[in-house]
């Protein structure tokens, strides 16, 4: 899983809260996530930069800007 995020940025320290809430709901520590700052790389900064945090699965955007348990945890289940 891969969480594109960037620096100052209060919904992307909100993503990372909700992401560890779900790794304890599934009790999978196997479910890594790998966070990319987007400004790290001009590219992903300008694909992402009003959308960050950004979460992806398996090559699909699972959620974008505001990450939410429910959400998040309903739609990794129907993608495994």
């Amino acid at each position: 899983m891969i969480l594109f995020t960037q620096p100052n940025c209060g919904l992307c320290v909100d993503a990372k809260i909700q992401l560890d809430l779900i790794k304890e709901e599934l009790k999978s520590q196997s479910l890594e996530i790998e966070e990319i700052n987007i400004q790290t790389n001009e590219d992903l900064l300008q694909q992402y930069m009003l959308r960050v945090p950004v979460l992806i699965y398996r090559d699909h955007i699972i959620q974008e800007g505001n990450i939410d348990f429910v959400t998040v945890l309903d739609k990794l289940k129907s993608l495994t």
